[in-house]
């Protein structure tokens, strides 16, 4: 069973509220800032990681086994903050949830230095210079600093795909065409009911 790949649940969000208080009081933003990164790397790890996804997610393993594995897996790879986070959430029952924990993290370390996530899907990459200028537009939109992440998506017909924070904005070229369809079925069908009722008119 893989990584729960879900919304923040509100026990999540005391963990990661635990977690954000013991880097803040560690070593400020510096601190939270290079923890923000460790866990995108471990998440993206075990993303990429079958294997790991589902011994991190097993309620099989007994927690006295998974710690050692995890003491030879993470120790002296993670910092010792992440390394004693990582083994409070198995003792807890709570490793399956270190996504959505690290999500919940991450959301409270761009509220505070006045940041949003944006996720970018197109058919093709993206070349440099037009992420920068994408970045610079939603820095104006947005009044805030936007953290790009850029990805490929080749059902994508053309267009753009943005999540911006919880929010989804879909300008792709299918999305425009459903909507182009919709429109026309709608008003083709109302065009139709005013004739139809012209008819019967008198």
């Amino acid at each position: 069973m893989p990584l729960f790949d879900s919304p923040p649940e509100a026990l999540d969000k005391v963990y990661a509220e635990a977690l954000f208080d013991l880097a803040q009081s560690d070593g400020g933003r510096e601190r939270l800032e290079s923890l923000s990164g460790e866990l995108d790397e471990l998440i993206e790890l075990t993303r990429g990681n079958a294997e790991l996804s589902e011994f991190l997610a097993s309620q099989i393993i007994p927690i006295e086994q998974r710690e050692r594995s995890l003491e030879k897996v993470f120790q002296g790879r993670v910092s010792p903050l992440l390394f004693n986070f990582i083994v409070i959430l198995n003792r807890k029952e709570r490793l399956s949830r270190l996504l959505p924990i690290a999500s919940a993290f991450e959301r409270m370390v761009q509220e505070k230095f006045g940041r949003v996530e944006v996720d970018v899907w197109t058919r093709h990459p993206l070349p440099k210079d037009q992420v920068d200028s994408l970045r610079n537009r939603l820095q104006q939109a947005l009044g805030r600093e936007p953290i790009v992440y850029t990805y490929t998506d080749s059902s994508m017909i053309g267009g753009i795909k943005m999540q911006v924070g919880d929010r989804m904005v879909d300008a792709s070229v299918a999305t425009q065409l459903r909507r182009m369809k919709e429109t026309l079925s709608k008003d083709g069908a109302s065009r139709l009911r005013e004739r139809f009722g012209k008819a019967f008119e008198g």
